[in-house]
Formats: C-alpha cells, structure tokens, sequence
C-alpha cells in the first residue's frame, strides 16, 4: 500500500479494484485505522474502486504536531481524491470520519455521489469532555482511557469475547499526539448548521450499543438532511463494521444500489 504526500504530511492510503468501476471512499474512527474496514470489504459486490486511508496522526500516516483541525481532516480527504482523480464516490465516514464526511460534502459537492454517516453526528460531545480526555491522555498515555472507550465502543458480548484485545490493542497503538490533535479537531466541530443544507443522498446508520454517539444522536443528525435514511444495527456498538460486517455490508450495498451507484 502506497504513501502520498498531501498537505505537507505522508499520508498512507489503499486505492483496491479497478479504476474505472464505481468509487467507495472509506474513512474511518478516532483511534482507528484503515483496518476498521477490513471485516466488510470482502461481503461488498465487485468490481467496486476501494479507497481507504489512515487519518492524519494515525496508523501508518504521519503524526504532525496537536492540535489539528476539522478543516486539516477534510482537506486529508479532499486532497487524496483530488489525487486520485476520484468524482461522484460513495463516501462512508464513521466517527470522526463521519465529521469528514459532512464538512466535505459541503466543501466539495462533486466530489459525492452520496454519503454515508455512520456512528457519528453534527456535533460530538462537549468541549469539556474532549478535554478532559486530552488531558488524562497527555498525562496517562492511551491506556489512561482504553477500558472506558472499549464500553463505548462495543456492545457487552462483543467485549466478553476474544476478539475485543485485537482492537483494544490497535487503540492502544494509536500516538498520542495524533489521538489529541484528532480530539481537538472534533472538540470545535458544530456541523448543525450546514449539515442542514446539504441535499445530497445520505444514509445514517447507528448501532443500538453505542455509548460514544448513542442512536438518538446520530438520528438527530439524520433528520437534519433532506431526504435521508435512517438504519439502526441492534446489538452493535459504536463499530458496528466490526461486530455486525454482514448487516452493515448489506445496508451499504442496498443503499449504492437505490443511489445508482453500483
């Protein structure tokens, strides 16, 4: 998997299938990687274009200096499908990717066919609860928070099983920085007002263990847009990719299929 540099860092990014057939833009959670996606990706129809990439200060991207800012993250993505010469994609954005998602689709239009926002919202959280949690990361390291972010983001038999250290372990490898420059960018996020303008096709999709963006968030988010739908996985929490990949791969396809993407 190949590196760009976009915005002054090294980005690592994935671009699977043919260039010519439709385009999914995957991008993914805070304290995460491109691997979140790893568990549908093989239940999506072909040929499709996937694009993945690790968000700024995450993964195998480069981790400049805290703090960052929501308009640093969406220029990221803008800037790897200007790259890529990527238009009209189907965008799913999870978490802050789903922030991305949002701000982009109001910056540039053309560049989505429709969109995707998982787990996420308008606004996350309140300022204080970011900070607080920098804070207990710039003084404890990752660990500091791990068992309480483990409770929000998976259901309590998903956490009972043996599957909750892999993914504990990947937050664990999370830098710092990049996990505080990432909580900055979300801290003075409000999408309230120009969510409300977008028109574009938009699917929503919460999971009903969701302690990080619990599911009446993330609907009153998607009763902001025009025209959008609404699915809740039960039984999943706030990566519902991961513990429910069959339901989440089938609403992805049936909703590129109503879009005329695929």
């Amino acid at each position: 998997m190949p590196y760009m540099t976009l915005n002054d860092i090294s980005v690592f990014y994935s671009d699977e299938g043919p260039k010519d057939a439709p385009p999914v833009v995957f991008s993914n959670s805070l304290g995460t990687t491109m691997a979140l996606w790893d568990n549908i990706l093989p239940l999506l129809p072909a040929p499709l274009r996937v694009i993945r990439y690790d968000m700024r200060g995450h993964g195998q991207t480069q981790v400049p200096s805290p703090p960052y800012s929501m308009g640093a993250l969406v220029s990221d993505a803008e800037a790897l499908m200007d790259a890529l010469e990527v238009r009209d994609a189907f965008f799913v954005g999870l978490s802050v990717g789903g922030l991305v998602a949002q701000g982009l689709a109001t910056k540039r239009r053309d560049l989505m066919r429709a969109m995707v926002l998982s787990n996420t919202a308008a606004k996350v959280a309140t300022p204080q609860i970011w900070q607080d949690r920098i804070d207990l990361i710039a003084e404890g390291g990752m660990e500091a928070v791990a068992e309480a972010t483990m409770e929000r983001w998976f259901s309590k038999s998903f956490r009972a099983g043996p599957e909750l250290t892999a993914w504990r372990d990947l937050f664990l490898s999370t830098p710092t920085n990049g996990y505080i420059g990432c909580s900055h960018a979300i801290s003075g996020t409000d999408f309230f007002t120009t969510t409300a303008a977008l028109t574009l096709p938009t699917l929503a999709i919460a999971g009903s263990e969701d302690a990080a963006t619990p599911p009446d968030l993330m609907r009153e988010t998607q009763q902001l847009i025009a025209g959008s739908r609404f699915h809740l996985i039960r039984g999943a929490g706030h990566l519902p990719c991961v513990e429910a990949p069959e339901e989440y791969a089938r609403v992805l396809t049936e909703f590129m299929r109503d879009t005329g993407h695929i």
